[in-house]
């Protein structure tokens, strides 16, 4: 895969993850992400800009805040299938780590669980108006 098909897939990636918690589009960071596979690590800059499209380049980030470390072969399978849950079962797992400021983690660890529980709540309120089906 070309370094511009893993440019896409990690933009693929912030999108996906930006529709599935809403609530962090607006923040604004910059993020390191190392992407490990065989003998082969490579770096991309996220700049997260609170107000449009992130800015994505390959290159070190040097003034990243967090960096978020994942082997490429896991990132690929969770941009193309996994849902929050298993975003945060990569990082619960050891699979994904991120370091940084640790009140920076924790912000982005509770929206995101605040996220998983407004639709859990949202599953269960159309569970229940369901209405049964005619024998």
């Amino acid at each position: 895969m070309s370094s511009l098909d893993t440019k896409h897939l990690v933009e693929k990636a912030v999108a996906d993850f930006q529709k599935l918690v809403p609530a962090l589009v607006k923040l604004k960071l910059v993020a390191e992400l190392e992407l490990r596979g065989r003998g082969d690590i490579q770096l991309y800059r996220v700049e997260l800009t609170g107000a449009g499209p992130p800015k994505i380049t390959k290159d070190i980030a040097s003034d990243a805040k967090v960096r978020v470390s994942i082997p490429r072969s896991h990132f690929n399978e969770l941009v193309d299938g996994g849902g929050l849950r298993h975003w945060r079962e990569a990082f619960e797992s050891g699979h994904a780590r991120a370091q940084g400021p640790p009140q920076t983690l924790k912000l982005i660890e509770q929206v995101v669980r605040l996220q998983e529980e407004r639709d859990r709540s949202k599953r269960a309120r159309g569970q229940g108006r369901r209405r049964p089906s005619a024998a």
